[in-house]
């Protein structure tokens, strides 16, 4: 089982007690700026002659049974009975999750990516599953949107693409029949006092671990130095409540080839793409910046847990020189990153999940964010679906994923491939990135892509 999920120990039939892991605990801790930790993807479906609103959100009901944790919330287990656990929301209402909302005139890509930040921005109802997706209507040409927004103590990147493949079209339905009864009841307490003195124990086991994992922890958040305190600069300032979404995309291919010819990876492509474009940024601002830091998720998940919810990564530090030819910089990336990938991955979550439970235990975690002085930026990149996808009968035409910004970074960025194009969406506080169209033409410049595609107004 995964380190969130354990079995009771005790009779036969007993119900699982399934744990909120330290990563999922940590990303909960870290929500404490002025806009909600959450995380998600912006659809764009063709306009199709099969295709309608209505048949779309029934689709969308039944599929959300496919996924159980949607069905979830996550609670407080009573006092000494270890972590919170998930378990089965008996009042839950699908319907209360999706709904419908039309796109302001004139309906281009940059309406529709306005209408995603604010939607990610709003709180989700902590009484219920935390989780909404909003059909977008009266886009250009017909067009749809479907924003899917997730808080990010549900899942990491890797799970919400498995959560996006079990509702596009094709995807294994669960028969009514054959699915278990719902709600399941909750653990009792006396299960989750047995889970956890079983847990207690365990950990016991693996004492000598501790310090081999504080070591490669240290190792995957800054290698075998420790991280300097960077320069500052107008990148760190701390966020307030208004997020902008900008979207940059490139063909995949090309991305690949360059990166394959400097012994890299699209990863490090994207990376160093990115470093090029925040120097161009600053350097229109009048300011310099010769080496950046970007913080990059490092996913801990195995081959076989692609699917899985939960949060399952750790953080690693990357300096990476923002000058020279984008070449240069690529395979500079390339070494940096290959030598942090030689260590075990995800495992920086054993030290960061306590420093920022100390933290906030002691109020200091929201001024901590909002003063740090590692990093510049926070750069995702995920692998998605090589095919086209439907949904409902309609083309998915893009998927944006959409990540997230907090403390005192002012922008961030998340990649994804599909179909054969790297779509790269810049998440910025307007008020701090009044000029994000800077920082988009510069990356644009970075990865050679095209200006736009879909009639952007």
């Amino acid at each position: 089982m995964s380190a969130g999920s354990r079995m009771a120990t005790g009779r036969p039939g007993r119900v699982p007690v399934v744990r909120a892991t330290p990563a999922d605990l940590m990303q909960s801790t870290a929500d404490v700026g002025p806009v909600p930790l959450h995380v998600g993807a912006v659809l764009l479906l063709s306009a199709g002659p099969g295709f309608g609103i209505e048949r779309a959100r029934r689709l969308l009901g039944e599929r959300i049974r496919a996924v159980p944790r949607l069905r979830q919330r996550l609670h407080r287990a009573p006092p000494g009975c270890g972590r919170p656990f998930w378990a089965d929301d008996p009042t839950f209402d699908v319907q209360r999750h999706i709904r419908q909302v039309p796109c302001p005139a004139p309906g281009g890509e940059r309406a529709l990516l306005d209408v995603a930040a604010a939607l990610v921005a709003e709180p989700l109802p902590r009484s219920r599953p935390l989780w909404s997706a909003t059909f977008v209507t009266g886009l250009a040409g017909g067009d749809t949107g479907l924003v899917v927004v997730m808080d990010h103590v549900l899942a990491d990147g890797i799970g919400g693409l498995a959560v996006l493949a079990r509702l596009v079209d094709g995807s294994p339905v669960p028969a009514a029949g054959g699915q278990a009864p719902f709600p399941a009841p909750g653990p009792t307490a006396r299960a989750l006092a047995a889970d956890a003195w079983a847990e207690r124990a365990a950990r016991l086991t693996r004492l000598a671990l501790g310090a081999r994992t504080i070591r490669q922890g240290l190792a995957e958040l800054s290698g075998a130095r420790p991280p300097r305190r960077l320069k500052p600069t107008s990148l760190n300032r701390p966020t307030g409540r208004r997020r902008r979404l900008d979207v940059v995309d490139a063909e995949l291919a090309t991305v690949r080839d360059l990166a394959h010819a400097c012994g890299g990876t699209v990863n490090d492509a994207i990376l160093a793409s990115v470093a090029g474009a925040l120097r161009a940024l600053l350097a229109s601002r009048g300011e310099q910046l010769d080496l950046v830091t970007i913080s990059v998720p490092v996913s801990a998940r195995g081959s076989d847990a692609g699917g899985l919810l939960g949060n399952q990564v750790g953080a690693m530090l990357v300096p990476l020189c923002a000058t020279g030819s984008l070449a240069d910089r690529v395979t500079r990336a390339a070494a940096v990153t290959g030598e942090r990938k030689r260590q075990a991955r995800g495992t920086s979550v054993a030290l960061l999940a306590p420093l920022f439970g100390l933290l906030a235990a002691t109020g200091l975690l929201r001024w901590f964010f909002n003063h740090q002085g590692l990093v510049h930026t926070f750069v995702t990149n995920m692998r998605g679906p090589a095919e086209p996808l439907t949904f409902a009968g309609a083309a998915v035409r893009a998927v944006l994923p959409v990540p997230y910004i907090t403390g005192n970074i002012s922008v961030t960025f998340a990649a994804l491939s599909y179909a054969g194009t790297l779509w790269i969406t810049v998440l910025s506080d307007p008020a701090l990135v009044p000029d994000v169209t800077e920082l988009t033409a510069a990356l644009r410049g970075e990865l050679g892509t095209r200006q736009h595609r879909r009639g952007a107004s």
